[in-house]
This record gives structure tokens, sequence and C-alpha cells, in this order.
């Protein structure tokens, strides 16, 4: 079996979930929540393609759920449709003001509840399409300097939220611009290709990000890691790009593609900004530079 869009069904009406996963299975995986707490933490855990959510339940009513979800960067893109009983004209404004891309008012009929789902779904799937393609650098084919920034900041927040360790590596081709030179730039096209292949084998978590940051330089956000675990990463990437033996032979440093390593490591904290990492790492990249390349330069940023 392919895969199968994910439907949240937020309600605290078990026969309403009853009738809403019944209408779903064949087509979509259904999960449900019977509370608006409930279906906000299973929408950030489980990424949803579309959430069908009720309004008037005890507690947090939907609106408020819709606001939370919109105001949330992990759920802000999943499509929110509202099936409720309320079928004021003022009712449904209300809901699309709050961010939802429809209104279903019960009792509602299956075939109609079925076309809409099925059209908000495959808006998702094309908006997830070219989401991905905008974050992709087109020569490497690995995330872009846009989806590094982006990453970045939602890491920065959650490891602040969870006081776990963030660590970066920025990374340096040593002396790629001889090697266009002498090679072309045909040849360096394929050099970078080849090194951010290399670099993307080395990253084994999901969570892992490897970003062509700018040129021949590379970058790797990695969330909960410490320092010691990120050098050994480093060295890891290291060793994998010397071992690829592409010639280079106009390096001072050897005769073929090397690279030069800074690491950085953090517990987010309050009032600093996630380029304190940035700046960390990069300033040990220009140690590795300094002190001969072909090598990692690491560091702890803690707070002043």
């Amino acid at each position: 079996m392919g895969h199968r869009n994910k439907v949240l069904i937020i309600d605290d009406e078990p026969t309403n979930i009853r009738m809403l996963a019944e209408a779903l299975r064949m087509d979509y995986e259904a999960f449900f929540a019977t509370s608006g707490e409930r279906g906000l933490t299973l929408a950030a855990e489980q990424s949803p393609d579309l959430i069908l959510l009720d309004i008037m339940m005890p507690g947090m009513d939907g609106y408020t759920v819709c606001k939370s979800l919109k105001s949330d960067g992990r759920t802000k893109n999943i499509p929110v449709i509202f099936i409720s009983a309320k079928s004021l004209l003022e009712d449904e404004l209300q809901g699309l003001d709050q961010g939802a891309v429809d209104y279903i008012t019960k009792p509602f009929q299956v075939p109609i509840l079925k076309a809409r789902v099925k059209t908000h779904v495959n808006l998702k799937r094309k908006y997830d399409l070219l989401e991905s393609l905008a974050c992709l650098d087109d020569l490497t084919e690995i995330a872009n300097r846009r989806r590094f920034d982006s990453a970045l900041d939602e890491e920065w927040r959650r490891c602040r939220r969870t006081f776990q360790p963030l660590s970066l590596i920025m990374m340096d081709i040593d002396y790629f611009k001889r090697f266009n030179d002498h090679y072309d730039h045909t040849a360096g096209d394929d050099c970078l290709k080849r090194v951010a292949r290399t670099i993307k084998q080395c990253l084994k978590r999901a969570g892992d990000l490897v970003a062509r940051y700018g040129g021949e330089e590379f970058a790797c956000l990695l969330p909960d890691t410490d320092l010691e675990d990120a050098v050994k990463i480093a060295e890891k990437i290291r060793l994998a790009v010397d071992q690829l033996q592409i010639d280079h032979a106009d390096s001072p440093v050897s005769d073929h593609i090397t690279l030069s390593l800074g690491v950085a490591m953090t517990l987010p904290f309050p009032d600093r900004r996630p380029t304190v990492l940035v700046d960390s790492a990069d300033a040990r990249l220009y140690r590795a530079k300094a002190n001969g390349r072909n090598q990692v330069a690491s560091t702890k940023v803690v707070a002043v």
C-alpha cells in the first residue's frame, strides 16, 4: 500500500469521531483527539495533512485551537476545516478569520465532506512540494541557505524549551577557487555535488540537517548533540571527503580535495540569538584554516 495522507479529527463527541473516521478510513489514515489540548500535541507530533476541528468543546474551544495551530511554526501550514453545528454566517466568518480553509456545518453530507477533504489534501500536497523545491539547492540537491536559516531558528527555540544542546558544523572545501581555476567550473560543480552527497551520508538522524551555506561552504545542524559527538561527526565527514580522493593538483594542503571544519555547541539560552552559534562555528572554521586546513576546530559557547 502506498503513502496514505493523515487526517486528525479533534472532537469531544465519540459519535462524531466514529462518523468522520468511517467516512475517511478507506482513503486516509484517520486518528483523533477528544480535547483541544490533546489535539495540539498530536498535531505537532504527527504532522497530519489535514485537521477536522469541532468548535464547541469543553475547555479549549475550536477557535482557540485553530489560533494556536496557526501561531506554531510546526503546525501553521496544516489546513484546518471546521465541522460544527454552529451555522450562522458570523460563526463561519470567525472560523475563516482564525485561519481555517473551509467550514462545514452539521449534519454534513458524506460525499461533500469527502470531496472537500480531498481538495484540501491535494492542495496541501502541492504546497509541500513547492516548499521543498524552494528549500533545495539547485546544484547539490541538499537544503539551501533559506532552509538552513529556518531550521536554525526552529531548532534554537525547540532546544531552548527542552534544555537540550544544539551543535553546528561549518565547513569549507580547501582552496576551491584554485580547483575551479585549474580544472574548470564543470569539474567544480561535480566536486560540490560529490562532497554534498558524502556529507549527507555521514548524518544518520532524521533531525540532522546538511545545507549548502554558500559557494563552497556547507553547514550541518545537529540538534540534541553535545560538543564531543559533534566533533566526532565532523571528523567522520572530514575523513569521508578525504577518502573521495578527488584530484586537486593546485592545493597547497594535499593532492586531493580536503575540508576544513569548525564546530560550535551551545545550550540555547534566553536573550541570545542563534547567530551566536553561527558566528562561533565560523570562528572555529577560520581557526582550522589558520592552523593548516584539512582539520577540525571546536568550541563550546557559554552564556555571558
